[in-house]
């Protein structure tokens, strides 16, 4: 394998972390495996109308799809350390593409549950792969800008796009273009060493973890957990916010999905910004401005109060997502703690709208749930700027090394 450098052809080095090929492996796996579920107003929607689910069957569906992309987490501890990874992405590319494909042409629940369950797997395994490598790299908070910005975009194009193929092609269209998208992006493969994980890192893990270290990846650990509780409550509920304060359906998701463009403007930001002026101020100020987008949302917020909530809220909410990941990765260069940060993720996307909805019912309105939001953010800033790595703690390569977004 070669790369053309100043005229001529010479061989590139699938070990460098840091290649053009190894980031746009990143963020297009990524991308392409959590496109599903950042469309997932529209499949639901078409899968209620084409295949006769009942919300509870919808809500089971999109719920075994999450929990098999967060459950992945763990296998991945172990056959990352294990096996060569060129050759097990390949398969789960492979095992994504067939599942994509026979959803396409399923109609019965139980199968359909079930084809997607090993799907998500597969795409759940490329996607933790994909944040172990971003680990690894030397400007991680931009690569992480870049793998949460990929997701949001190709989400944001099939919600624009997909629906207007529904009536000629059906649901099948969503799964053959995620499946095409596969193809076109599995060569990337020839980018990843050869060996496992473990084997790019073992100088760097001579001694075992020390109780700092355990202590400061706890506190990221629940950080994360506390940040996704926080902001998939208050974003499964802003629908509702707006209704009770006489905002039209429609008005409020044209509100909804400008704030979707945000959303990917916010992890643009953090991908030119890098870590200037450094990761804690990023942190403290997008942690603050999300935690006033959702007090904005306190009482009956008028129209334009909630315009500014809901913009600034998915504008802060991918802006601070690098830099929590960047953090978590600099504790651990190898990449198995941000694996648990999956698992974190897809526990707070779940917990979220559960405690959410009866924090709604019990209070008679969303007061409760916007308290308990504010205070979970808070909390969680306190936690990631206390998990936060001393810089000697975090070497800065020699060589070069490699480096998203519900």
């Amino acid at each position: 394998m070669s790369q053309t450098l100043n005229g001529q052809r010479v061989p590139f080095d699938s070990n460098d972390p840091n290649s053009k090929g190894r980031v746009a492996l990143i963020v297009l796996f990524s991308s392409v495996v959590g496109a599903l579920l950042l469309m997932a107003p529209a499949v639901a929607s078409q899968l209620q109308l084409q295949l006769g689910l009942n919300p509870s069957q919808t809500g089971d569906l999109f719920s075994a799809e999450l929990g098999a992309m967060s459950f992945a987490s763990i296998p991945a501890m172990w056959w990352m350390r294990k096996f060569n990874i060129r050759t097990m992405s390949t398969i789960f590319g492979t095992v994504f593409i067939v599942g994509n494909i026979s959803s396409a042409y399923i109609g019965e629940f139980g199968t359909l549950l079930a084809i997607r369950f090993c799907t998500s797997l597969a795409g759940g395994s490329l996607m933790v792969l994909c944040m172990s490598l971003a680990a690894q790299t030397k400007d991680r908070n931009r690569v992480y800008g870049l793998w949460v910005m990929g997701q949001l975009s190709f989400g944001a194009i099939g919600l624009a796009v997909l629906p207007h193929f529904f009536d000629t092609f059906g649901i099948g269209i969503v799964y053959w273009v995620l499946a095409i998208l596969m193809i076109v992006a599995l060569p990337l493969v020839r980018f990843l060493p050869q060996r496992n994980i473990a084997a790019d890192h073992i100088s760097d893990e001579q001694t075992g973890p020390t109780p700092k270290y355990v202590l400061r990846a706890a506190l990221g650990l629940v950080a994360v957990l506390a940040f996704y509780i926080s902001l998939s409550g208050i974003w499964t509920f802003v629908g509702g916010i707006a209704g009770a304060s006489l905002i039209g359906t429609e008005t409020s998701s044209v509100i909804l999905s400008i704030a979707t463009v945000l959303g990917i403007a916010g992890s643009a930001l953090a991908t030119v910004l890098g870590d200037r002026p450094n990761t804690r101020t990023n942190l403290l100020v997008g942690y603050l401005a999300m935690t006033l987008s959702v007090a904005l949302l306190a009482g009956m917020p008028g129209l334009l109060r909630f315009a500014a909530a809901a913009l600034l809220f998915k504008f802060t909410w991918t802006f601070i997502l690098p830099y929590i990941m960047s953090t978590l990765s600099g504790l651990d260069r190898s990449g198995r703690l941000v694996n648990l940060a999956n698992i974190a993720i897809g526990g707070g996307f779940a917990l979220g709208p559960f405690m959410g909805g009866r924090l709604v019912e019990s209070a008679g309105g969303y007061g409760t749930l916007i308290t308990v939001s504010v205070t979970g953010l808070l909390l969680s800033l306190i936690l990631i700027l206390a998990a936060q790595p001393r810089r000697a703690a975090v070497p800065t390569p020699t060589a070069p090394v490699p480096q998203m977004a519900g």
